[in-house]
């Protein structure tokens, strides 16, 4: 009896196959996409984010370069860069212009701090308690929407025109969207963190005092920072009042005479104070709550 050949025919497109297979899976692996550079809340790191943030000025300066040194606009309301670099150290070299940043950084501190004494006790009020949000939300809803500047003549004859009125106008523009954004943060924090601490015999001001506001101080660093940044806004606004000192009026001065390098001097000088006082909040956030 004879055995019949065994053939290999029938299994070499098997291996054949099997091979191609797992060559086109190397393949696959190997040409497989890097991960795209603008994926979602990625972080980049510090590095690139400066520069990108470094190349966002200067493609502002850029523009303002090219509209200036080719006269596009007329000089005597786009000055020139190297006019206004020129005018801000010339500026600076004075007593008279570090008593305007001084006077401007009293008001913005004064009418923020105010905001900030009187709003943050109502807006955990209201964040915390139904009746409290039934009984502060909506006047300051109703109120937030007026502008700030319709109250220079009320306050003008409520505390005179002195600094309080600068201040008491700072105030204004900041306290009313304090409250709510102080209540939106009490009302952030998770039940679950408060029924836990009532379930291990906690009182209702244990549990505001030692679960509530440390759980909310990450969000409100933040709310603040905000708040800060429209403190500084409303300044100019604010020394439109009966004054003779501060960043507005030198600016209002300029505006008179038509020089708009002071004016964007002037301009530039509060944008980097807002920038300075909002690093530090942000170095401060980072530094008391890393893990935000």
């Amino acid at each position: 009896m004879s055995i019949p050949p065994t053939s290999t025919s029938s299994q070499a497109p098997t291996a054949t196959g099997s091979t191609g297979t797992m060559g086109s899976c190397a393949a696959t692996g190997r040409r497989r996409r890097r991960p795209h550079r603008l994926q979602i809340h990625k972080d980049i790191g510090t590095k690139p984010f400066a520069l990108t943030a470094g190349a966002s000025f200067l493609l502002l300066l850029l523009v303002w370069a090219a509209l200036s040194y080719t006269e596009a606009v007329n000089p005597v309301f786009l000055p020139k860069p190297h006019e206004v670099l020129a005018e801000l150290i010339h500026l600076l070299g004075t007593a008279d212009y570090w008593h305007h940043i001084g006077v401007s950084i009293f008001r913005v501190t004064g009418g923020f701090l105010l905001a900030c004494i009187i709003g943050i006790p109502l807006g955990v009020l209201a964040g915390t308690f139904k009746y409290g949000e039934a009984f502060i939300e909506p006047p300051m809803e109703f109120i937030r929407y007026m502008p700030a500047v319709a109250f220079i003549p009320l306050i003008m004859v409520w505390v005179g025109i002195g600094e309080w009125a600068k201040i008491m106008l700072i105030f204004i523009g900041c306290f009313f969207q304090l409250v709510l954004m102080v209540a939106d943060n009490v009302r952030r924090v998770p039940r679950d963190l408060l029924q836990a601490s009532f379930t291990l015999g906690a009182s209702r001001w244990k549990v505001i005092e030692t679960v509530l506001l440390p759980a909310i101080q990450p969000q409100l660093m933040h709310t603040l920072r905000l708040i800060l940044g429209w403190a500084w806004t409303y300044l100019v606004v604010a020394e439109l009042v009966a004054v003779n000192s501060g960043l507005g009026y030198a600016i209002m001065k300029a505006q008179r005479y038509l020089n708009t390098d002071q004016i964007f001097v002037g301009i530039i000088v509060i944008g980097l104070l807002g920038l300075i006082s909002d690093r530090i909040f942000a170095f401060m956030n980072k530094r008391f709550f890393p893990w935000v």
